[in-house]
């Protein structure tokens, strides 16, 4: 069944795209402040009620609908999954900002293309020269793209093998968007923030991130320059900070020879800053924190684009042989 979720899921946002904006953002975020006012009340203890409050307990629930149309008919609990899977994996989440920015880009039309960026990311890019966007546009969208696909595909393969339905997909979701969410509120809006609550969230999406992130690099390496892809992520990963960004994009920045990371901009975003203590060593990456490769240009847009879909090809292969398999077995 998860095979089918996947593809009819992936199918429809082709088809009906979702648009920006989303109901179900407006009420997540709500969801999120109501808990946050409810429960917060500045303490460990706290952190952990608004965190279980915003992130599991959404996954129960779904869990829960799953269990409960499953136990009557297979085929609603794959209309259960596909509308779930609809609301949490796909492309077109955050792919109207790549292209519009492509586009504007291919008509060198750079002033529109840092607007765009800046709404996207909420980052000031008004005086970063082109080669300079054209980097985090493309750490962005490979950010993007394990965030809104890999990793919520990972997270809803394994529990969904347990029983648990979509579950994985909400919690995966809800869990970085609560990561991000709390240190928007802290940095961009310059609201007031539990401490303890942002640490938590980052914290704990980090260590559900680990795994899949290391499987979304090895999935860059295999559908590109394999060798290249594992020197880089090998002596590259740790100039990012966070380290499941890190070997996503120095695996990235291999497997298609692009030059990522750079001292000439923050980073990815406002609480992602690179640093450049650790990783290349004492040769030239490491006089500018950058992987080898060629500087970025707006051809290495449709590469990144090319390497993502050749990645979701890839997972969709294993998974359909692990189906086949469990079948035939």
């Amino acid at each position: 069944m998860s095979l089918f979720s996947v593809l009819f899921a992936l199918l429809l946002e082709q088809l009906k795209p979702l648009q920006r904006g989303t109901a179900v953002h407006a009420a997540l975020t709500a969801w999120l402040r109501w808990a946050a006012h409810t429960f917060d009340a500045g303490q460990e203890r706290h952190a952990w009620v608004v965190w279980l409050t915003t992130v599991v307990l959404p996954a129960v629930l779904v869990w829960l609908v799953y269990a409960g149309v499953a136990h009557y008919s297979l085929l609603l609990g794959l209309v259960w999954n596909v509308a779930v899977l609809y609301l949490t994996l796909g492309f077109r989440q955050f792919s109207h900002y790549f292209t519009d920015i492509r586009d504007a880009l291919e008509r060198d039309d750079e002033f529109t293309a840092r607007n765009l960026l800046t709404e996207w990311r909420h980052l000031d890019m008004s005086e970063l020269p082109r080669t300079e966007l054209l980097r985090h546009v493309i750490e962005h969208s490979l950010l993007a793209a394990h965030r809104h696909v890999f990793g919520v595909f990972f997270w809803f393969v394994v529990l969904s093998a347990l029983g648990l339905g979509p579950a994985g997909a909400v919690l995966y979701r809800t869990a970085e968007f609560a990561s991000r969410y709390w240190g928007y509120r802290s940095e961009t809006l310059d609201e007031p923030t539990n401490e303890r609550l942002l640490k938590l969230s980052q914290r704990l999406f980090s260590r559900m991130d680990h795994f899949p992130a290391r499987l979304t690099a090895f999935g860059f390496a295999v559908v590109g320059n394999f060798e290249e892809a594992i020197n880089s992520w090998r002596r590259d990963g740790e100039l990012w900070r966070h380290p499941n960004e890190g070997v996503i994009l120095a695996a990235a920045a291999g497997a298609v020879g692009v030059q990522l990371g750079g001292r000439a901009a923050p980073g990815v975003t406002p609480d992602r800053s690179k640093t450049f203590t650790r990783g290349a060593g004492a040769d030239d990456l490491a006089a500018d924190g950058s992987t080898s490769g060629v500087p970025p240009v707006s051809g290495h847009l449709q590469s990144i684009v090319g390497l993502v879909w050749r990645s979701v090809v890839l997972w969709m292969l294993l998974l359909a042989l692990l189906t086949l398999a469990n079948l035939i077995g």
